[in-house]
């Protein structure tokens, strides 16, 4: 299996979606998406094997892909959507404030930009408590941790997302989950897969704030400028609730979601037996 396709536990909550159990989930025929991306489903860089398969979230990205002369391309829907099916909201849960995501950098590349000015824009924005996310990369900075806990926010860490199969965190999505349902609105600084997670999860979305800049940034698809082209409709300080939840099923691929039968019959796990997936 492709070490990114257990990014985020991706490929645990996929297994678990398809009856195979908590365990080490099986090698997946396929490179699963591991994040939303405006180009065609991989990270820029990516090793790919010509003629592999290329699961992917959405319509959009399957085309493309095909445009960029990728081929053997599905379109699967994201990880995310399988885990909602799995978890549905308890109806009298009851939300409160923002969670907020600075958006950030990982083991290859850094982000530049001023956390101060960011802080000062979300106090003066965010209508109730605030809770901030860090990434794994950001949250293990003392320095950038602290300045937003002196802020008075709350600062969290969804976990650790794993790399070449190491440290994964199978549970990474489901505590997401849970804290996007804790609050009333999902916000960052740029577009990106929380906000969307969250829009689907039933956030109010806001995207606002300096994007900041990403070390050594791959232009190639149009970068920030071409997201806030593309998708005006989710950014700013306040957006319309009902146009973001569209958005997001389609980015995500809510409506292409496959029984877990089909799942396992593309995901290369057609003759594996239910829950007899290893430790």
């Amino acid at each position: 299996m492709h070490h990114a396709n257990h990014f985020y536990g991706h490929a645990h909550v996929l297994a678990r979606y398809c009856g195979l159990g908590d365990g080490h989930p099986p090698r997946i025929n396929g490179y699963v998406q591991h994040g939303w991306n405006i180009g065609d489903g991989l990270a820029p860089g990516h090793p790919y094997v010509q003629g592999t398969p290329s699961l992917l979230w959405s319509e959009q990205t399957r085309r493309r892909a095909w445009s960029v002369g990728r081929r053997n391309l599905v379109v699967t829907g994201a990880p995310f959507v399988y885990l909602l099916t799995m978890q549905p909201q308890a109806a009298e849960q009851e939300r409160e404030g923002t969670i907020w995501y600075p958006f950030h950098g990982w083991e290859g590349q850094h982000v530049r930009g001023d956390h101060k000015e960011l802080i000062a824009e979300i106090r003066d924005t965010e209508p109730g408590p605030v809770t901030v996310c860090l990434y794994w990369h950001e949250y293990g900075m003392r320095r950038v941790r602290r300045l937003y806990e002196r802020a008075g926010f709350r600062v969290i860490c969804h976990g650790y997302r794993g790399h070449w199969w190491r440290q994964t965190d199978p549970l990474f999505l489901d505590k997401q989950l849970a804290e996007l349902r804790r609050h009333r609105r999902v916000a960052s600084n740029r577009l990106t897969s929380a906000v969307f997670y969250g829009i689907a999860a039933g956030c109010e979305a806001a995207v606002y704030g300096n994007p900041m800049v990403l070390a050594d940034e791959d232009p190639t698809f149009g970068g920030t400028a071409r997201i806030r082209r593309q998708w005006p409709e989710l950014h700013g300080a306040r957006t319309d609730q009902r146009t973001a939840t569209e958005i997001a099923r389609a980015e995500l691929g809510t409506d292409h979601r496959c029984t877990p039968a089909a799942l396992r019959e593309l995901l290369g796990w057609a003759n594996l037996q239910e829950d007899r997936v290893d430790d």
